[in-house]
């Protein structure tokens, strides 16, 4: 079944021209970011990531709700594909909030896409650093971005990712550009929705990028992050308040979650300090 690409671009608002051009490409991004939520209520709650087209499209688009890396890069790909973009997964280790010489599994997805040439990095499922706007590859200098600046660094055997938050540069992931297929992302999808240790089966997680800011929430602490490296930071008082902001800000649509299992597994796994 072919993705509804109307129904897609009407989500996230664009109306401009479906051409494979940088410029369209950076208006999807940005516009993604802004409606699509990075969140992971279904691994939390022990409900499956499905990544199949129909799934990723009931979820993300029918249904209004947020994903992680795999579901928000793989519809996205589908997307661009079908607009004629030259584009691929990849995927890369995670450093943030991690040392540089630490040696992270592969559980990142993000795209390759060539445009006249040219290529460039293009991800919307990093959640709290997500870059809005596509990178150049092959340029070392600091790119502008809607929101912080970003750098692409080369390697002998791989390139990495930084942003630059006031004065400060932090590393995000490092990455290759070795050609995945479908069953990589599922090895890894899996590991990131089941295994007992990932972080996104032990934690509430949901980013939404604003047009001058990054609203966050881990947990019961919701952060709003600002380009210069400075944060407003509160904690939730109650479950209602976070139900509120999950709708709300968040601009998850909470209709198909059961407050009881979210409630519960909140208390199980003592993420909410109510």
């Amino acid at each position: 079944m072919a993705l509804d690409i109307d129904a897609y671009l009407q989500r996230i608002g664009y109306q401009g021209e479906k051409l494979p051009t940088l410029s369209t490409l950076q208006a999807l991004q940005h516009l993604h970011l802004q409606t699509i939520t990075f969140e992971n209520l279904n691994p939390l709650l022990g409900l499956p990531v499905p990544l199949d087209r129909h799934a990723l499209m009931d979820k993300l688009v029918h249904q209004r709700r947020g994903g992680y890396c795999f579901e928000n890069n793989l519809l996205f790909l589908e997307v661009l594909t079908m607009l004629g973009f030259q584009a691929r997964g990849i995927t890369g280790r995670v450093y943030w909030n991690q040392p540089d010489d630490a040696w992270p599994a592969r559980s990142h997805m993000l795209l390759l896409v060539t445009i006249d040439g040219e290529d460039y990095l293009s991800d919307v499922g990093f959640g709290g650093m997500t870059p809005t706007a596509p990178l150049n590859l092959h340029t070392r200098h600091p790119q502008s971005t809607p929101l912080e600046p970003f750098r692409v660094d080369a390697h002998q055997d791989h390139y990495s990712l930084w942003v630059q938050l006031g004065d400060q540069w932090r590393l995000l992931y490092r990455f290759d550009l070795m050609q995945q297929g479908a069953v990589d992302f599922e090895m890894a999808n899996w590991y990131v929705a089941c295994h007992p240790q990932s972080k996104f089966v032990n934690n509430l997680i949901a980013v939404r990028t604003d047009k001058d800011r990054r609203h966050t929430l881990l947990n019961d602490l919701y952060t709003v992050r600002f380009p210069d490296g400075s944060s407003e930071k509160h904690t939730l008082a109650s479950l209602a308040e976070l139900w509120e902001l999950l709708e709300g800000i968040f601009a998850i649509n909470m209709a198909g979650v059961e407050r009881s299992s979210l409630e519960k597994a909140l208390k199980e796994k003592s993420l909410f300090r109510q």
